[in-house]
């Protein structure tokens, strides 16, 4: 018998395949360092980040029906995450994400998540047939979104009786594909997770400070925003209300993931009742945490 999810995670689950080396690098570098390959993708990071803080997620993606897709489930399923929602396509490959970093930070990094985009809404098939929700009886609770998902198919969301009564949190995948996010920014119960230059995408500009994205993004017409800036403030609000915090200061070992951690922890911090300003104290330590290299918790 398969749990019941207490937060459904909607997106890109894929494998990580990450070049870290200790030097500074720039374009045409060929320097030593090392290559690993871990299960990755927005979905996916903060599922596994929202399983180490107690919380039981479920999947809601696309994985071939291939030999990294079958490793993908195997290993998803040991770390607790439920993936019997999964859409398992017969011709779609499973999706990869290839990065370099150096010790300057991500030097560059490709997204393959045709196959995510190109099975479109039948990932969303339990939240209308039953398995988690109908239109008539809608899952109710959080949803973390990523910004993988296709610009149509983040619009129907924000239109779809399958998400009324829904808690979403949203985050774009990169900044490249932040301007998706457009189409829920007027969504009543949606949140935004970005950092500065996506707040900036977002609103055609260029941002000095995490507390004038927020309220621009706020203006704009988002319901409520959390806007990071690396090392420098975050800031949380709704019109009116924007608080602004600053995270510790480490030394950065990793960046790919980190964004993702910093969700997932706000989302797990709220969902156990913890204050705004506690929520976003800890979302900010289990995120430089992270890129100091240790575990988030």
């Amino acid at each position: 018998m398969s749990k019941t999810p207490d937060i459904l995670c909607i997106g890109s689950v894929l494998w990580d395949v990450i070049g870290r080396a200790a030097s500074h690098m720039r374009v045409g570098s060929d320097v030593p360092g090392r290559i690993t390959r871990l299960p990755g993708g927005v979905a996916m990071n903060i599922a596994m980040t929202l399983r180490r803080f107690g919380m039981t997620p479920a999947l809601l993606t696309t994985i071939g029906r291939d030999a990294e897709g079958d490793e993908l489930i195997a290993e998803a399923r040991r770390m607790g995450l439920i993936c019997d929602h999964i859409y398992r396509s017969e011709d779609l490959p499973t999706d990869v994400y290839m990065a370099i970093e150096g010790a300057n930070g991500l030097v560059a990094a490709i997204a393959d998540a045709h196959s995510l985009e190109a099975a479109g809404n039948k990932i969303l098939r339990p939240l209308s047939n039953g398995a988690l929700g109908t239109a008539d009886t809608p899952f109710a609770g959080p949803v973390a979104l990523d910004g993988n998902l296709t610009v149509d198919l983040l619009q129907d969301i924000a239109h779809s009786p399958m998400f009324r009564a829904a808690d979403l949190r949203v985050a774009p995948a990169s900044p490249g594909k932040a301007e998706r996010l457009l189409a829920l920014l007027g969504h009543p119960s949606a949140t935004l997770y970005v950092n500065l230059e996506e707040a900036g995408l977002l609103c055609q500009t260029v941002f000095v400070g995490s507390q004038v994205a927020a309220a621009a993004l706020i203006e704009r017409g988002a319901h409520r925003v959390l806007v990071t800036d690396g090392g420098n403030t975050a800031s949380e609000g709704t019109a009116g209300d924007i608080i602004t915090q600053t995270p510790p200061a480490v030394m950065v070992t990793r960046v790919t993931g980190a964004g993702d951690t910093f969700m997932a922890a706000h989302i797990a911090s709220e969902a156990q009742g913890i204050n705004r300003a506690a929520a976003l104290t800890r979302a900010l330590h289990a995120a430089a945490t992270y890129v100091s290299g240790e575990t988030p918790l």
